[in-house]
This record gives structure tokens, sequence and C-alpha cells, in this order.
């Protein structure tokens, strides 16, 4: 039996696992799911939103609203960082973290501070670039989310200096929401704009054949 998942494919939170997946080869059924956007965008631009989020089957699931949420094998779990960490566990613990508690530890401590310093920035940023009517947008916001993103990256580069992946010099785990956030940050701001060492990073994720579930642009750059 397939995993479900209740996602957009323009989440960054949603790509965690649908990256998580393509890197374990398993099978799955996505239902679109979103209470922000839909198949024609934001819904700050009059667009309508996938929906199902508000049902009382997916609040009976998820009591927040959010996405993603997955179902497997009878287990309903959403909080994207968590889903990673089980399907790592369960699925492949050697291949997502060297069946090491060390490195699993490393990996749980660069999702956790890309989901503070590496989303909000982002996030504003795509928001007050993208997907908010121009008359909506907010340059002084924008400033302040590169800013907070250059500082972010800054340590970023400092960690990928020392070793070869974020959590240690062997992939993990870890890389997943880095891997969807150097994508997003070279789509945004350019190829160019990208240190060095980030770059070689960038290089190195993107030639994985899962980095196929996440390629495409629209994916991140959705308005």
């Amino acid at each position: 039996m397939s995993i479900r998942i209740w996602g957009r494919p323009t989440s960054a939170r949603t790509q965690k696992v649908l990256l998580a997946l393509a890197e374990l080869g398993l099978p799955f059924e996505l239902t679109l799911a979103s209470g922000t956007m839909g198949a024609h965008g934001h819904v700050a631009k009059g667009n309508e939103a996938f929906g199902v989020v508000d049902t009382p089957d997916y609040r009976a699931m998820n009591p927040n609203g959010t996405v993603p949420t997955i179902l497997d094998d009878g287990f309903v779990l959403w909080e994207s960082n968590a889903i990673l960490q089980y399907l790592a566990m369960k699925y492949d613990p050697d291949r997502f973290y060297g069946s090491d508690i060390g490195r699993f530890a490393s990996a749980a401590r660069w999702i956790m501070w890309e989901n503070n310093e590496l989303i909000p920035p982002m996030h504003n940023l795509v928001k007050h670039t993208i997907r908010l009517p121009e008359d909506q947008r907010d340059p002084e916001i924008a400033a302040a989310s590169r800013a907070a993103l250059g500082r972010a990256w800054g340590i970023v580069d400092t960690q990928l200096s020392r070793t070869r992946h974020i959590a240690s010099d062997s992939w993990s785990y870890g890389d997943i929401p880095m891997t969807i956030r150097v994508h997003r940050w070279a789509l945004l701001a350019g190829v160019d704009a990208l240190s060095p060492t980030l770059a070689r990073y960038y290089a190195e994720v993107s030639a994985r054949p899962s980095f196929d579930a996440i390629r495409d642009p629209a994916m991140h750059l959705a308005g």
C-alpha cells in the first residue's frame, strides 16, 4: 500500500516529503490540499485554494489545517520535519543517517535550524516579490528578508566548508531541507549569488536522481 500525502507541490514543507520519498523510491498518492494556494496561484491574487484543509475529515487528522500530512499504513503524521525523521527511521536508517545516532542528531539540529532561520525570511521574500499583488508588496520587508538570508547562508557556508554535507561528510536526511532551500535561493537570487562553497554543494545535491522531484522552477516561483 502506498503512502498518502496531503499537500501542494509549491509548498517547501511538502517538497521535503516528496524529496524524501524520491530518495527512498517509495510509491505515494498525493492529494492536493492548501488553504493559501491553488492550481492558478495564491489566494491573495484572487485565485481559489485547493482547499481540503478545512474539512472535518482533514482536521481530524491534522487539527492545525496545515500541510503536509501523511497516512502510512494507518499511521497519521503531520509536521514536515517529524515526517522526515519518521521516514528515515522506518524505511532506510542506513541511507538517511548511517544508522548512527550522532549523525541523526546532527541532521535533526540542521532541519530545526532551517525551519527557524531560513524558512521565515525566504517565505517573506517570495511573498513580497512574487505571491502578493504588486500593490501589497513591501520593499522594506523584501530587503530585510534578503539581509537575513545573507546572514543565514553565511552560517551554512561555514558549515559546508567543514563538512561535505550539512550534518557530516556523508549525505543525510538533514540535506533534504537544505537542498530545497539552496535550490530556491539559486532560482530567486541567481546561481551567481551562491558562494563557491554553496555552489559546490548545490551542484552535488542537484545531481542526485531524487532532485527531479523538486527541480521544476514553477514549484518554487509560483505566484
